[in-house]
Parts: C-alpha cells; sequence; structure tokens
C-alpha cells in the first residue's frame, strides 16, 4: 500500500472548522471518477466534505487487490483487512459495487458504504454530498454530523477564556 498526504502549510492560519464536516472515501481508477468495484479498486481518494467546500487529503494506492473473479480469498489470505484499515476515520464510502461480506466489514468500521449505479465524477458526487448536507440530511448523515460537532466542542471552550 502506498499512502500520499497533502499537507497544507497555510492550514494553521485558516480558521478551524467547528463541525459539520466528513471524510469521504472514493473507490477510483484515475482519482477523478467513482469508477471502480471496492475489491478490485487500485486507489482509493479521500476528502473532507463541508457544506462549503472539498478538500482532497489522500490518495491511497493498494498492491494486492480483488480480481472480481467470484474466487475468494483462502483461509489466512485478507485481502480486504487493509483497504478497511486505510479507510479509518471516513464516514462514507463510495462505489460502483460491493459484495455483501465486504459491505459488512466496511460497516463494522463505521464507513457507511454508498453504491453507484454507474461511473460519476467525484466532483459530482461531492456536490450532491454537499447539497444533502446543507439540507435535511438523512439521519445516518444527520447522526455523523452532529458527533463531529461534539468532537469540535472544546474549541468554543478555548475561545470563551
Amino acid at each position: 500500500m502506498l499512502r500520499l498526504r497533502l499537507i497544507d502549510a497555510q492550514a494553521e492560519t485558516r480558521p478551524a472548522v467547528k463541525g459539520g464536516h466528513m471524510r469521504i472515501a472514493f473507490a477510483t481508477g484515475d482519482m477523478k471518477t467513482v469508477d471502480a468495484h471496492f475489491g478490485s479498486a487500485r486507489k482509493m481518494a479521500i476528502y473532507d466534505v463541508s457544506v462549503d467546500e472539498a478538500t482532497f487529503i489522500e490518495a491511497i494506492a493498494f498492491d494486492e487487490v480483488s480480481s472480481q473473479d467470484g474466487v475468494h480469498a483462502e483461509d489466512g489470505d485478507d485481502r480486504l483487512g487493509a483497504k478497511i484499515e486505510a479507510l479509518q476515520g471516513c464516514a462514507m464510502l463510495f462505489v460502483l459495487a460491493i459484495g455483501g461480506p465486504a459491505a459488512a466489514r466496511v460497516v463494522n468500521s463505521r464507513i457507511h458504504p454508498v453504491k453507484l449505479p454507474r461511473p460519476e465524477s467525484i466532483e459530482a458526487v461531492i456536490a450532491r454530498l454537499q447539497g444533502q448536507m446543507a439540507g435535511t440530511p438523512p439521519p445516518w448523515m444527520r447522526k455523523i454530523l452532529m458527533a463531529d460537532r461534539k468532537d469540535m466542542d472544546f474549541l468554543e471552550e478555548e475561545e470563551a477564556l
């Protein structure tokens, strides 16, 4: 596995985000389009998404992927474990397809998998997601956003001092 993280030198001068954002993963082949199945995705693009902005955070490339031939890994050969571990901290995962056992493992890691019916640009998916966040988000998304706000309460306490 290879990870490429962007470091923002100006991040310290920008105001802190006070909740209302989520880390989102996209299964991709070209880093622009959600166009891959979870097991066979060679890359994942990770973005931090709020109502107002989306920031690319990280690209993850995987060496070992499923061949999607329907043959399951032999005992002890866990091809999905590294992928799921790499996605820790993400609230959602957008894919073209994901098998039942893989989806269960993703959900158990507190990541909400979303299957798209056809390839779509990451930009378009983010725009639609931001629209949901700005309007009336579904209950599961509202829970994620509210949990994030609770995690950020300490910032408001420090500012009051």
